[in-house]
Parts: structure tokens; sequence; C-alpha cells
């Protein structure tokens, strides 16, 4: 099974956009998750519409946060993206006859909610500030290089 991993690199562009002093192209952000500027569009539209980043098109435009990086936490991000997949554990039958499977389902269904419970009040109690290196970047991100990302 394949690993979705737009919740980290979405992290990182947002991660970037709070140290940025320009708005960045979606051709820069793009490769900096490893994918072309279309699907780093239809990555972002999600989190655009939650209110968590502005992009503006033409010549000097780009990508910008919305709110500062204390007002978003893990978890707005996570919603924002759809709320991919957190585990690859499903019931076979949704609406089974059988007692035992109806044992089992109730089993893993019981303790996949406690797990995303304790992962949602884990991931909305981090803000991306958290995440803010305590020593910046060596990295430059503001002359808009694809190879400084």
């Amino acid at each position: 099974m394949n690993k979705d991993t737009r919740l980290s690199g979405v992290l990182h562009v947002m991660m970037h956009l709070g140290q940025a002093t320009v708005p960045l192209t979606s051709e820069i952000l793009a490769n900096s998750m490893g994918t072309n500027p279309a699907v780093f569009r239809r990555t972002m539209a999600g989190l655009r519409k939650a209110g968590y980043v502005t992009s503006e098109k033409g010549h000097g435009g780009g990508w910008t946060l919305a709110k500062p990086l204390r007002e978003i936490t893990l978890l707005d991000v996570y919603v924002a993206l759809g709320r991919p997949g957190l585990f690859a554990i499903a019931s076979r039958n949704d609406e089974p006859d059988c007692k035992i499977e109806q044992a089992v389902n109730l089993a893993l269904s019981e303790t996949m909610a406690k797990a995303e419970a304790l992962f949602a009040d884990s991931f909305g109690s981090i803000t991306l500030e958290n995440l803010v290196p305590k020593k910046p970047s060596s990295v430059s991100i503001h002359s808009q290089s694809a190879a400084q990302i």
C-alpha cells in the first residue's frame, strides 16, 4: 500500500511559507514537495478554502500564509486536506450476519475510534509555530530557487 505523504509535504511547505517574505510560486513549492504545479495547487485547494493560505496569479503572485503559524494546528491542516486515512485496517463486511464477525467489527471500530480521538487530541494541541526550529534553517527560500527549498 502506498503511503500518503501529502500531510508531511504540505506541512513542509507551510513552514517555509511562514519564513517567506515574498509570495512563493506553485512551481517552486511543487518542486519542494516532489510533484508538479497542478497537483500542488489541487493539494493546496482545501487549505486555501479553509483560509490558511492565499494565492495570487500573475507576475509577483504566488502563495502566502493567510494566518500566522501560531494559529494553525496540525489538526487544521489534516482536516483541510480532507482527513487522509490514518490506517489501512477495515472490516471486510460492514453489516455481517455472523455473530463472530460482528464482534470482530465492534472491536476494530472501537479501537480505531479511540486511536483517531487520540490522534486528533494530539494534533489539535500542536501549532505549526511549535515546529519552527530554534535555529533558523540555513536554506533560504526568498530567492525563488527550487534547489534552495
